[in-house]
Order: structure tokens, then C-alpha cells, then sequence
């Protein structure tokens, strides 16, 4: 039992101002006690990706050689790039946010047709990002007006109309994906702001080892942004901006203590996070809202408090006698407590919640004392702590890992490889008989180049005898090939994916290749969409409620929905491509053209490329300025009418069919290969055609 396990009835009789740290002390004290045997397991992991055999590895005074093969480490390291490799296949955080398939509160579609009034031939529709006359999404009101945003209408100077156009002229595009872009461009910002990418490699570094990866957020934070200003003296001094910012960070799963009652985080209470501070980070709680100076200063002048778990020693290669550090142990709490045990801690409670019988707080304790204590700011309310398994195992809250699921196999091969060097080592020397009997008394019996023995008798030859032990190495040798196949089928991370040679069997082939290949990215693709259900998704949504809570922007607000895009990166390959690229030539044709979504095509085009499409696809805004810009100057492709006589003279198929240049068809013909719409054409809006619900 941790001395920290207070019973509950105890730490409220602890006396005043000492009921909630108790509390908390409780709390942690039970999730310790409960993930004793995971620590021991993640030890046994860390051992086996280290090479270090701990000390209950017994070895035999025969048994000299003590080597150790890392294959754990060469399993782990490969599962951790292919998992990196897809999460940031398309150099973004796989987050993505869209409209829903029916918004709602804002209008799905609008349009005018420019022919109908005279408008500015270069005015976009849609606004240009600093010009005034972006296009508002608007909210929940109902009049068509409100929910297009009125700078819009007034900047064109057109009268805008709901639903898509249904001339050929008509522009239609849609304010809920407008909305719905700009929210996902301001998480994406956010995101990069705290190094998100980082922090989730981190975490799936501690997926791939120990079973369970912890990311934290989003909570605000002040961020100081370097600025160096005039001052009235003329000179320029250091002025930094503080800006208040959602952060995402990195949490260790050793220093993670979750309700040990839950098998997951949408069934835990709380959780508690276990900090390593210095004297100095202590002082600069002083800084974050909500926290006492006072009791921070009380706890300083108590003394450091912080001592070293049993597993700290192993994971941090320390041989130390003593087990205190100066640093300061502090207790993060986040979770559901009696409203009666808040009060007395002095926490002043909401009138909305008046009628509850427990709230959820977030608290600090060090040294005993309350060091924050506050109402969770999230609404809905929310632990901000999300965790996710490498392998799910439903009956704990922690993962399995792969350095787990080849423990066994690890042990296999270290202890063949240290029965083979033995036994080259044995075969590789002679072994000596020596007859002392023919030897003269006294002399040294050791062995060495240059040695020699003076004989009193016997004949030459037979006071010294040499001979050889067998070599069974190649034995041991393939006994340890089978034990790395082993490893392969426990953790689906095949050898040869990860540099190894001399393959055999079905690996020696192209098939044999392929399906084992396949089967690798079948397991990685199971891990991935852990990430996306345990990690991505519920952080996704958490930056959206904080956005939605905090951020008074209305343009980035609207009927929207979350999506994680770590599994969709497991899509992105040349088969899918090409079947893209055909999709779009067949959509070439006039007749199939209006029932083609372009520009999501184009988009899909990039992240089948592992390309940002963001940086090389226009919106639809962009992409009617762009053509505009294009045609002024001239560089717009020719059209059909001024192409040449020979590229206009149809060629006829193999097999029959209508000739190429045929693009509507006549008779009973087939469609066939068509001329793409030009900018100059009347069939060209700018954007993806549009057609009636009916068609849709």
C-alpha cells in the first residue's frame, strides 16, 4: 500500500484545510496501487528495448557470454515510423473539420448569375481575405440575408439567391463549408502554435513501447510573442505581446494515474498527473490563473518532497543510494467531487449548480496544500486528458504494446544467440589433458603461447593431450532464426520492412512480399485507428468546443463536424490516384461534367500525393480570381474552336465505338473521350457545375 493511500473517512477527520489534499492524496494513492503489475511490465518492455537484464536474470557460471539482441528496439522503432509515416503522410495534423450533410442555421447553397447585372469583372463573389467583403457564414437566424452575411450582398451589388444555380452562368457556392474551413484553418493554427506535431509523435513513441499513449488539452495559456517597439525616447525596446491560446501537450503514461475503475477516459471520474517540479517552476505557477501565491509560498518553505519510485531508478539508469531528489512532487487533479468537500476547501460554487450534489474540479496539491482550485471551465464538462492503446485491451485501461507482445520471443533469442557464442567459443579452443605423473613436480599448470613443461618421464607426447569441442552453433543459429519469424507474427512487423536480409520462405518471392507487406499494414492500420477513435477524434472535438466556448469569432462558427485523417492516410496510394485522375477525365465530358465534383477531386488528387492540399488547391474564391488572372493575360489553354484541323479530325477506336471527337453522341453510339471545358467556354463558372436537388 503507497503512503499516499489515505482512506477517504480518514482524510475528511485530516482536519481544516487539509480535507481536499487528502482527497486528492487518495485518489492517486488508489491509481498506484492499482497499475503495480502494468509497471512491471512496462520495466520488462523498457529492459527489452534497452538490452538490459535485470536483476532477476539468474546466469549460470557456465553460461559466459551475457550478449543481448535488440530486435525489441528494431520492432519498436519500425511500428513508430510506420505510424508517424501515415499520421503525417500529408505534412498537416491529421485533423480535418466540414459542414455537416445538412447544416443547419446557415444557408447549404447560394448563387446569382452575373449576367443578370452588370458587376466588375474581376470582383470575386466570395470577397477577397482583407478586402471587407468576405463572405459571412452568418448563425442561426432564418432570413437568407442573415445567414449570407449582408457585406457580401452589398460588395457584389447582385442580388443573391438560395439554393445552387442552375444556368450555366450561375456561381453557387456554400457558407456552411466556408465556416467550416476557416474553424479547421484556426485549429490547424492552434495545433501548430503547440507543437502538436511533436507531442503526438511523442505519444505514439510510448504507444509502440508501452501499450498507451496521453496527450493533454486543450487548456489556455499565455504565449509571449517576441515584438521590439519605438518608444517615445526614440529607442527601440523589447515590448513581447501575450496572447491567450488553447495548448496540447505531451503526458508520460508513468506520470498518468487514471480512475483504475475505468477502462477508458469517457468512463473515468478522474484522473490525476503526477509533477516533477523545481523551485523555480513552482514560482512561475504564480502566473497561470487561479493559483494561490500563498500556498505555493507555504509549500516552497516546507521543503522539497520529492522521492523516486521503484520504477524511476530503472527508467532513468540511476544506481544511487538515495532516492530523493530536490524537486518538488505536485499532484494535478481533474475530476468529479463531493460539492460539500469543495466548499470546505473554500471553492465558491456557481448558482448553475446549486442542484448538484458533486461538481468537477480541477485542483493542485503539493506539501499538503492547496496550491489551485477551480470550477472545470470546459462546457460540456471534460476531463482534458485523452489516451490511446497500441492494442486495445478492453477489460484494462492500458494497451497492449508491441514490446509486450514480444517478450517472450525476446527472451528466446537472447538466450539462443548466448547458448551460440558459448559454444564458438568452446569449439574454438582446444581442451587440455595434463599427465602430472611424467611432469616434473612444481610447475605451473596454466596454458599460454611459449609455455614450456619439463617431462620426467613418459613418452613425448603423452603428459599433454589437446582436444576439440563439437560446434553446434548452427543448431542454436536456426533456433534463433525461428524465434525472430516469432517475433514477426507476434507483433506483424516483418523483418525484411525493416532492413533485415536473408529472408526465407514465402518472404523470398514478389508475392510472398506483398502479402506479408499487407499484413504489416493491415496491424499498423488497426493502431492507427486506435489514434483516431482514443486520440484524434475526441481532440479534434475538444478544440472545437473551446473554439465554440471561448473564441467570439462568428465566421468560424456554424453546423460543423470533426474528422480524423489518420486512417484516410492508409488510403493514399498510386491505385487510388489513378482511379482518381480517370474519374476526373471521364467527368471531362460536358455531359458528365455537371455530376463531377471537381475541386474535391483535386483535393483528394494531393493527398493521394501525400501533398498539403491547402497549399496547391484553389478554394472555389481562389479559383474564379485565378482563372480571371489567367484570361487577362492570355494564358488560358485554346479552346476546341482554335485548335488545329488535324487535333480536331477524330480518330476511331479499337473495337468500334464512336470516334473521339465525338463528345455528345449520336444514335445508339457510346459517349467517348471528350474536350475539357475552357474558362472562355459558356459551360465555365469557375467552380464544380451545380445541378438541381433532384439530380443530386
Amino acid at each position: 500500500m503507497a503512503e499516499e493511500d489515505i482512506n477517504l473517512e480518514e482524510a475528511l477527520a485530516d482536519g481544516e484545510g487539509h480535507t481536499l489534499a487528502s482527497y486528492v492524496q487518495s485518489a492517486y494513492g488508489r491509481s498506484e496501487d492499482a497499475r503495480y503489475d502494468q509497471e512491471k511490465r512496462w520495466i520488462t518492455s523498457y529492459r527489452n528495448y534497452r538490452g538490459l537484464y535485470g536483476s532477476d536474470n539468474q546466469f549460470t557460471e557456465s553460461e559466459k557470454s551475457q550478449v543481448f539482441i535488440k530486435v525489441t528496439k528494431t520492432k519498436v522503432m519500425a511500428a513508430y515510423g510506420q505510424i508517424t509515416d501515415v499520421l503525417f503522410a500529408g505534412q498537416r495534423f491529421p485533423i480535418g473539420i466540414s459542414s455537416t450533410r445538412e447544416p443547419e442555421g446557415v444557408a447549404e447553397s447560394v448563387h446569382f448569375d452575373p449576367n443578370e447585372k452588370s458587376a466588375p469583372e474581376m470582383q470575386s463573389p466570395y470577397g477577397f481575405p482583407g478586402d471587407g467583403n468576405e463572405l459571412q457564414p452568418g448563425d442561426t437566424a432564418k432570413s437568407l440575408g442573415d445567414r449570407i452575411g449582408e457585406a457580401a450582398k452589398k460588395a457584389l451589388g447582385l442580388e443573391l439567391k438560395e439554393g445552387p444555380g442552375l444556368v450555366p452562368t450561375a456561381i453557387t457556392f456554400h457558407p456552411a463549408d466556408i465556416g467550416a474551413k476557416k474553424m479547421e484553418k484556426r485549429i490547424l493554427d492552434q495545433l501548430e502554435e503547440s507543437s502538436a506535431s511533436k507531442h503526438l509523435r511523442s505519444a505514439a513513441f510510448e504507444m509502440a513501447l508501452f501499450g498507451t499513449g496521453v496527450l493533454k488539452g486543450p487548456f489556455a495559456v499565455d504565449k509571449e510573442y517576441p515584438m521590439w517597439e519605438e518608444n517615445e525616447e526614440g529607442k527601440v525596446v523589447y515590448n513581447p505581446k501575450m496572447v491567450t491560446m488553447p495548448k496540447l501537450e505531451f503526458v508520460s503514461v508513468w506520470n498518468f494515474y487514471p480512475d483504475p475503475d475505468a477502462k477508458n477516459m469517457e468512463q473515468a471520474e478522474y484522473v490525476v498527473q503526477r509533477h516533477k517540479l523545481s523551485n523555480s517552476d513552482l514560482r512561475g505557477l504564480k502566473k497561470r490563473p487561479f493559483f494561490d501565491s500563498e500556498a505555493i509560498d507555504e509549500c516552497i518553505e516546507m521543503g522539497t518532497n520529492y522521492v523516486r519510485k521503484w520504477w524511476e531508478t530503472q527508467v532513468e539508469d540511476e544506481d544511487s543510494k538515495s532516492y530523493s531528489v530536490d524537486r518538488f512532487e505536485v499532484f494535478e487533479y481533474w475530476g468529479n467531487i463531493d460539492r460539500e468537500l469543495a466548499e470546505d476547501a473554500g471553492l465558491d460554487i456557481p448558482d448553475e449548480y446549486e442542484d448538484l450534489d458533486t461538481v468537477q474540479i480541477n485542483a493542485w496539491v503539493g506539501n499538503g496544500k492547496i496550491l489551485r482550485l477551480a470550477i472545470n471551465p470546459f462546457v460540456p464538462n471534460r476531463i482534458p486528458y485523452f489516451a490511446a492503446p497500441y492494442e486495445l485491451n478492453p477489460y484494462n485501461f492500458y494497451g497492449v504494446g508491441l514490446a509486450e507482445n514480444m517478450s517472450d520471443t525476446q527472451q528466446l533469442m537472447n538466450g539462443f544467440m548466448r547458448m551460440a557464442v558459448d559454444n564458438a567459443v568452446l569449439a574454438g579452443n582446444l581442451i587440455f589433458e595434463i599427465d602430472e605423473t611424467n611432469l616434473v613436480p612444481g610447475q605451473d599448470l596454466e596454458l599460454y603461447p611459449g609455455k614450456i613443461f619439463r617431462r620426467q618421464g613418459g613418452a613425448p607426447g603423452q603428459a599433454l593431450f589437446a582436444t576439440s569441442y563439437p560446434n553446434v552453433s548452427n543448431q542454436n543459429m536456426q533456433m534463433f532464426d525461428k524465434a525472430r519469424v516469432l517475433s514477426d507474427e507476434a507483433t506483424g512487423i516483418p523483418s525484411f520492412s525493416h532492413g533485415q536480409t536473408g529472408v526465407t520462405g514465402t518472404g523470398r518471392t514478389a508475392a510472398g512480399i506483398s502479402m506479408l507487406m499487407g499484413a504489416a499494414q493491415l496491424s499498423i492500420k488497426s493502431v492507427i485507428k486506435n489514434i483516431d477513435d482514443y486520440l484524434l477524434q475526441p481532440l479534434g472535438e475538444a478544440f472545437y468546443a473551446f473554439n465554440q466556448q471561448f473564441d467570439y469569432d462568428e465566421e468560424i462558427k456554424g453546423d460543423i463536424e470533426v474528422k480524423a485523417r489518420g486512417t484516410e492516410s492508409l488510403m493514399r496510394n498510386e491505385v487510388r490516384s489513378q482511379r482518381l485522375i480517370q474519374l476526373m477525365q471521364i467527368g471531362s465530358s460536358p455531359t458528365l461534367a455537371p455530376f463531377i465534383k471537381f475541386p474535391v477531386i483535386l483535393r483528394e488528387i494531393a493527398h493521394a500525393f501525400d501533398l498539403d492540399a491547402e497549399k496547391f488547391v484553389n478554394d472555389e474564391r481562389e479559383a474564379v480570381r485565378q482563372a480571371e488572372v489567367m484570361k487577362a493575360a492570355g494564358m488560358m489553354p485554346q479552346g476546341p474552336a482554335q485548335q488545329a484541323p488535324q487535333e480536331q479530325q477524330p480518330k476511331a477506336p479499337e473495337g468500334g465505338g464512336v470516334p473521339a471527337g465525338n463528345v455528345t453522341g449520336t444514335g445508339n453510339a457510346n459517349i467517348g473521350a471528350a474536350t475539357p471545358v475552357q474558362p472562355e467556354m459558356p459551360e465555365f463558372s469557375g467552380q464544380s457545375p451545380v445541378f438541381p436537388k433532384g439530380l443530386q
